[in-house]
């Protein structure tokens, strides 16, 4: 029986395609579970194409693969990995969305850096973890280039601002207002509004849920898909 439970299991990692190496997404084989891993690096690449030397993470390629991961019985958990500048607002809150909604056990990790948009990113796993050297800023909704100096406009900002807010803490441990207070922070950004937190601090702040690294996040999404396999109904504290 064991070893008709190995061949299938070669079977399905055999069928999982590699065509997505390009777009960040690799799977893990001879493992325990089968993986994915998708990579959000450089800036989010939103309606508008960036420069061909900026390096990207295109929101066009991950949705439809999250959809494929989603819908594909094979892949048993995806890990997420992080070092962004932040990019496209909507954009990047679209994909956070279709994480924290999806079933399949989700594990997000943040090295190098989580900043801006890529907060609601790191937040959006079922858990999450980041290293201690990592960094993540937080600071109000800010748009480059021509900008009506109207009140829709300034009503526009903060309802995109109070979207951010809610997301992340509808995700995390933080309370909505340290959040703003962090997101107005007036001393530490020298062009800017906003606060940078570093892996404990972010821990600390409840932001995110575990200080960690690969091993940890790798080990802990495990965790959710045996729990998910055993068909139990409470969430594991990995």
């Amino acid at each position: 029986m064991s070893e008709d439970k190995d061949e299938k299991r070669e079977e399905e990692q055999d069928a999982v395609t590699e065509d997505d190496s390009d777009n960040g997404f690799t799977a893990s084989h001879n493992a325990d579970h089968l993986i994915h891993c998708l990579t959000v690096i450089g800036e989010i690449e939103g309606h508008y194409i960036l420069p061909p030397q900026n390096k990207t993470t295109k929101y066009e390629h991950v949705i439809p693969a999250l959809v494929a991961i989603e819908q594909d019985k094979s892949i048993e958990g995806l890990l997420m990995i992080l070092n962004t500048v932040g990019g496209d607002v909507e954009a990047g809150l679209a994909i956070a969305e279709l994480i924290a909604s999806m079933e399949t056990p989700t594990v997000s990790i943040v090295v190098g850096g989580g900043h801006s948009i890529g907060v609601p990113l790191a937040v959006c796993a079922k858990r999450s973890f980041i290293v201690p050297t990592a960094t993540m800023t937080i600071h109000p909704v800010r748009m480059n280039g021509l900008v009506l100096g109207i009140p829709q406009t300034l009503s526009y900002f903060d309802r995109m601002q109070d979207r951010i807010t809610s997301f992340v803490t509808r995700n995390s441990r933080i309370p909505a207002e340290h959040f703003r207070e962090l997101m107005m922070k007036k001393d530490e950004l020298v062009m800017d509004v906003g606060s940078v937190v570093d892996g404990e601090t972010a821990v600390e702040l409840g932001l995110i849920d575990r200080l960690g690294g690969l091993s940890d996040a790798i080990k802990c999404l495990y965790e959710l898909i045996d729990e998910k396999n055993a068909g139990t109904g409470g969430e594991k504290e990995c």
